[in-house]
């Protein structure tokens, strides 16, 4: 059988997708390596003040030789979950003004909310919000409401020039809508990308869930030719992205590699290269599993990195590590204790306390990004629309949406330099220092206490979740604001003393509380974000600024 890969590289040549074949003028490759459900500290890169005991349990010297050559952002924030991270990377707006707030089914209209559930209806007092629960679409589509029309930077970097190709997980949108097709997203190329939140399995002797007896929506498509062999899913994905590459290298044509794993998501299935070793370390069964699972991400980005230097390409290309959402605290399948992955970070993915929403982000750029630096920054989900454009030189740029996001660039280049010569000069001469040290806006473009927000009004699970469920929040500079929806609560936290979010200072700090409500109200607000309902009464969960206000 002719390998499926090669059929789709095929079609990417055909008439319509000839702007995927200019040639190119030197412009950085440019690659996204997005982790699914990475936590911030789930690998051995201490992107916190010290080294916390959990950046000891996995092995990954791949993520950390790319924070030694490039520039660790410790302060990168997406959303609590996958849909609304990717449709915010690829529309440069925040997921509250998106109205994607929450992850999207494999169904056209369904709301995967769990407010409909008999426990929900029987004890919660809010009302699910009707969110955009078709996610974005790059076309508009008459009878596709609830949708978000953008026009996505892939395509933008097609028509500049660039081959552009996706692997892995998409979750843009679901079925029955144009973004379910990463084909109208503006890539030449797709291997494996659909609607799918995380894969029927990872196992090849599966055919990662392609069999009659397992088969659903969630089975990954595209991947025949691993079909019955021991090839573990991210293996699978890895040689897959590494043929597509060999087109536009070969033809000296810029790249743009979208490479998103569906690891380390559920279901946690081992990756039999690395499983025993952890097993041999004391670790319980999950624990092993999501062990090797990191592992095999972290070989991945290994083998991606060896590619790009044997083909001579590796000092022209960029390379972005990102997850698109915190470590999973609440599924017992990872081993462990429930609600402690994160420690010392406060609860995980769901959450807009720091371990749903702070994660890993490295950016790699040789010659540009100043090696072992930390960039303190907030970065967000959105600033990578803009700054994938600008590390690409595309310029002048339309899109039908209004962009939220910054770049970055001049941050990564100027402002890593400008940490560099002070690690050079002794002004910086411990990690602690290093994750206070400021680059000024003068420099980078971008204040270094921007505004961070979060806004989940959504019920996750089945069950009830309080440090999960209905909540937003808002971070500037060290202080962090977070309100509660079900109960009107809200907590102040200063984060750059009190990273575990458990010292409540909203009784002594009236003040800061009420002039950060106002700046989350103001930014919801602006955004015509949605917010629950009380269902007592029908009316909305009042803005954080009216709260603040009545407790005065």
């Amino acid at each position: 059988m002719k390998p499926v890969t090669k059929t789709l590289a095929t079609l990417a040549l055909t008439a319509p997708l000839a702007a995927c074949t200019s040639q190119s003028d030197e412009r950085p490759n440019v690659v996204l390596f997005l982790i699914d459900d990475l936590g911030w500290l789930d690998t051995s890169v201490a992107f916190g003040e010290e080294c916390y005991p959990f950046n000891l349990r996995h092995d990954t010297p791949n993520i950390q030789r790319l924070s030694d050559e490039g520039a660790i952002m410790t302060s990168a924030y997406v959303c609590p979950v996958s849909t609304p991270t990717r449709t915010s990377i690829m529309s440069g707006m925040n997921a509250a003004h998106t109205r994607i707030t929450n992850y999207t089914s494999v169904r056209k209209d369904w709301n995967p909310d769990a407010t409909d559930t008999p426990s929900a209806q029987e004890n919660d007092v809010l009302n699910r919000t009707e969110w955009n629960v078709n996610g974005i679409t790059p076309i508009e589509r008459e009878g596709l409401t609830r949708s978000v029309h953008v026009t996505p930077y892939p395509q933008l970097l097609k028509d500049a020039g660039y081959y552009t190709i996706h692997v892995g997980k998409g979750h843009w949108a679901p079925g029955g809508t144009p973004a379910a097709n990463p084909h109208n997203m503006g890539f030449c190329v797709n291997v494996a990308g659909q609607i799918a939140g995380k894969p029927r399995s990872y196992y090849g002797e599966e055919n990662y869930g392609n069999t009659s007896e397992a088969w659903n929506f969630f089975s990954v498509q595209n991947m025949a030719e691993y079909y019955g062999s021991g090839t573990h899913l991210t293996e699978a994905l890895t040689l897959e992205a590494l043929k597509t590459l060999d087109y536009p290298i070969e033809r000296g044509i810029p790249f743009y590699l979208n490479f998103c794993h569906h690891a380390v998501h559920t279901p946690i299935h081992r990756d039999p290269r690395f499983f025993d070793k952890y097993v041999e370390r004391g670790m319980d069964e999950g624990q092993a599993r999501f062990a090797s699972m990191v592992e095999g991400v972290d070989k991945s980005l290994g083998d991606l990195m060896a590619y790009l230097e044997a083909k001579g390409v590796a000092d022209n290309t960029v390379v972005i590590f990102l997850s698109d959402n915190g470590g999973n605290s609440e599924n017992l399948s990872k081993g462990g204790v429930r609600h402690t992955q994160n420690s010392p970070l406060r609860e995980g993915k769901g959450s807009c306390y720091e371990a749903g929403i702070r994660v890993p982000m490295i950016v790699w750029w040789p010659k540009r990004v100043a090696s072992g630096v930390r960039l303190n920054t907030p970065a967000m989900a959105e600033d990578i629309f803009p700054t994938v454009l600008a590390m690409a030189g595309v310029e002048g740029y339309k899109t039908v949406q209004e962009l939220d996001g910054k770049n970055l660039v001049p941050l990564l280049t100027d402002g890593s330099q400008y940490v560099k010569q002070a690690m050079m000069a002794g002004e910086i001469t411990s990690q602690q220092e290093a994750n206070r040290y400021v680059v000024p806006e003068s420099i980078s473009g971008i204040d270094p206490e921007r505004v961070v927000t979060a806004h989940f009004p959504h019920q996750w699970k089945p069950y009830q979740l309080d440090d999960i469920d209905y909540l937003s929040s808002v971070r500037k500079g060290d202080w962090k604001l977070v309100y509660r929806h079900r109960t009107q609560a809200l907590e102040l936290y200063n984060i750059g003393e009190d990273v575990t979010e458990r010292n409540d200072l909203s009784a002594s700090h009236p003040e800061k509380v009420h002039e950060l409500a106002v700046v989350l109200s103001e930014r919801l607000r602006g955004w015509d974000a949605l917010m629950p309902t009380i269902r007592a009464t029908g009316k909305p969960v009042p803005m954080p600024d009216e709260v603040a206000k009545a407790n005065i």
